[in-house]
């Protein structure tokens, strides 16, 4: 069994999400019909916008997690395929509205959509593929599970908003941002695991099990993307790296450097992300100070052990092929930056 307490104890977890694929590939399969199928539109900037962005890869973690936290409890139906594809529209949406708010210029190696059609015309489509999702939702025929994923959006939007008022702001505390990407980040991820149960009609147990694994996977895939922007490579990333630093995100390993470093440190900090003063070489330096006060890998071990919670979370659930692929999904989301 894959299961275990610590991903730093397991020796035999492989980080992968091959094995998830492979097990939901039927339904993968007619979840990519869906979003197909649902993305058109006679209105003809509609889908051409979406999918720019539903063609340019991504590996679908979310929408999987629905199929296999449903097929763990031997769910028959075709309910979770179509919450699965409801849960990637709200996904695409939420990135064709960030790449607004945050004024990014890449998305998963391309062009972002904004770059190529304009704010208006994303943010546009982006409440068109959530209206879409909202009537899958409906079709589905859940009222628990309309009301978790309604919830979640609606949450999504809140950590939009607290984003915004972090943003440029280096007194953001750790707290403040783990708030902040609980909301705009995990609440999709946990979402998306307890409609599973929800729909195969299990209790409250195993639906708050399956919940909490969400959570946790979504806190610790966030933060290993902030360890990235100033550790990893852009192929990793789908953008270039220190787009957060250029934006003026306040990340995790930016809350630790500032918080440890010397009030010259938080001269230079001000400077760069408070009043848009980059220069040559800031990004260079910022990373120098993120490695000398241990920002980023103090953020990875964060990612490490809310995925460790994510184990924990699993071993409270059906144990067999869908927890063993689910378990080495966390282990494959801490990889990408360990």
């Amino acid at each position: 069994m894959a299961v275990v307490a610590s991903l730093s104890e397991n020796k035999t977890l492989q980080p992968s999400v091959q094995s998830l694929v492979d097990l939901v590939s039927g339904d993968m399969e007619q979840v990519n019909q869906i979003i197909l199928s649902k993305a058109g539109s006679n209105v003809d900037l509609i889908p051409e916008i979406a999918k720019h962005l539903i063609s340019s890869g991504g590996k679908r973690l979310r929408p999987m997690l629905t199929l296999a936290c449903a097929d763990m409890f031997g769910y028959r139906g075709d309910g979770h395929v179509t919450l699965a594809a409801s849960v990637e529209f709200m996904h695409t949406a939420t990135l064709l509205h960030d790449d607004v708010v945050d004024e990014s210029d890449m998305r998963r190696g391309k062009l972002a959509a904004r770059k190529v059609w304009g704010n208006q015309a994303s943010v546009l489509v982006g409440d068109y593929l959530l209206g879409q999702a909202f009537k899958m939702m409906v079709d589905v025929g859940s009222l628990e599970a309309l009301r978790i994923l309604s919830e979640a959006s609606a949450i999504i939007a809140e950590g939009e908003v607290l984003q915004l008022g972090a943003a440029k702001n280096i007194t953001t505390t750790e707290a403040d941002y783990l708030r902040v990407i609980e909301a705009k980040t995990a609440a999709l991820f946990a979402a998306a695991a307890e409609v599973g149960p929800v729909i195969a009609g299990e209790g409250a147990e195993m639906k708050a099990a399956a919940r909490s694994y969400g959570m946790e996977l979504g806190l610790a895939f966030q933060l290993v993307d902030d360890a990235l922007d100033y550790g990893g490579s852009s192929a990793d990333l789908g953008k270039d790296i220190g787009d957060d630093f250029r934006e003026g995100k306040i990340t995790l390993p930016i809350v630790f450097a500032v918080a440890r470093g010397s009030d010259e440190d938080r001269v230079f900090w001000r400077r760069c992300l408070e009043s848009d003063g980059i220069e040559d070489g800031d990004l260079e330096h910022a990373i120098e100070l993120l490695r000398k006060y241990d920002a980023i890998s103090d953020t990875v071990q964060r990612a490490k052990d809310y995925g460790d919670g994510a184990l924990k979370a699993l071993d409270k659930l059906p144990q067999g092929a869908h927890a063993d692929a689910l378990a080495e999904a966390v282990a494959f989301c801490i990889s990408r930056v360990s």
